[in-house]
């Protein structure tokens, strides 16, 4: 049984005992930074000079400065930039300034656990990780209530590591969900093995070949939408809240019928088969170390398949029928977007 801990098990003080750096400013690091300084934590944010986040954060009251100034004021610092942009920023600005008795945080153990990031051994490196986007880690720490997450502890150089990262849970209201204890390794390899087989991979191409097999039948295209794309949310909503019993309980019994005689002919063997391979190129590195080659060499595959993936017509009818719903609050990404 997964070892879980709450409010009670944390102790607030530590951390607003520590000065802390939030190295980025993105969706989890902004979402960090204010929480630990509502929570009364002394924050400083890490942003290069030309960083476009640099206004946005001063204009929500936080303190910013280079990456290698607030590396060396803290004690505490959380890396929380893209996985492929991290070796050499902490290289270059946060590794110089690592003294013994420090902490090195990550929300996601990508580069603990394939070797890119090594720390010398009487720093603390440890993990929370949030299991939601940090616009919504934010929402919840301002309504009072908070989001689960994991925390792990790589490395305990003073022996106090643990206590410290629980506390840092604290100030950003994970403990009031309950944190899941684990390890870097355990994080890493399931959190891409979820995106890849599941969350992303799985479903993105699941929708399209659902969406494509109905236009190419002669269905229209904003039916095929409506069918494969706008109602998963609702299926998913169902089993958020209840799991599959909930949702096959909500659902008609046709629907359940169709879920009990469909999936089974879609996840084949050969398709478990290929999770399976999926999981062991995530175990052995090699996932990691083509994706961190692939930014290397500029990510020209990388952004032709993008550019070709926002090209496919389930996202022009789309975002024609998201227009007219504006209860969604329909967001459109741009190639501006993505850089």
């Amino acid at each position: 049984m997964a070892k879980m801990y709450y409010d009670a098990d944390a102790d607030l003080s530590l951390i607003q005992g520590k000065k802390v750096a939030i190295i980025g400013s993105g969706s989890q690091g902004h979402a960090h930074a204010l929480s630990l300084k509502d929570s009364g934590v002394s924050v400083k944010v890490g942003l290069p000079a030309s960083s476009r986040s640099r206004a946005k954060a001063k204009a929500a009251g936080l303190e910013v400065g280079d990456v290698a100034d607030v590396s060396k004021w803290a004690a505490v610092i959380m890396v929380l930039v893209p996985d492929t942009t991290a070796a050499k920023l902490y290289a270059d600005a946060i590794e110089p300034h690592l003294t013994a008795g420090k902490m090195l945080m990550f929300a996601h153990g990508f580069n603990i656990r394939f070797g890119t990031i090594k720390v010398r051994p009487d720093v603390d490196v440890t993990m929370v990780a949030p299991k939601s986007p940090g616009h919504r880690v934010r929402e919840l720490y301002v309504e009072g209530a908070g989001t689960p997450a994991l925390i792990a502890v790589h490395q305990d150089g003073t022996g106090k590591a643990k206590a410290l990262t629980l506390s840092y849970a604290k100030g950003i209201g994970v403990t009031r969900a309950g944190v899941i204890e684990t390890t870097f390794s355990e994080e890493t390899e399931t959190d891409l093995f979820g995106e890849q087989a599941v969350l992303c991979g799985g479903v993105s191409a699941l929708v399209k070949a659902g969406f494509d097999t109905l236009v190419d039948a002669g269905y229209q295209p904003e039916v095929a939408y409506f069918e494969c794309l706008h109602e998963l949310k609702l299926i998913v909503d169902l089993m958020y809240q209840g799991g599959l019993n909930y949702m096959r309980y909500s659902v008609s019994d046709t629907a359940e019928y169709g879920d009990y005689t469909g999936g089974p002919r879609l996840i084949t063997a050969q398709t478990r088969s290929e999770m399976k391979k999926m999981l062991d190129e995530i175990r052995s590195g090699n996932f990691a170390e083509t994706w961190v080659a692939e930014n290397a060499s500029g990510r020209k595959g990388f952004e032709a398949t993008r550019r070709q993936e926002r090209s496919h017509r389930i996202e022009k009818v789309g975002a024609e029928l998201r227009s007219l719903m504006p209860f969604l609050k329909p967001v459109t990404i741009t190639d501006e977007d993505a850089r």
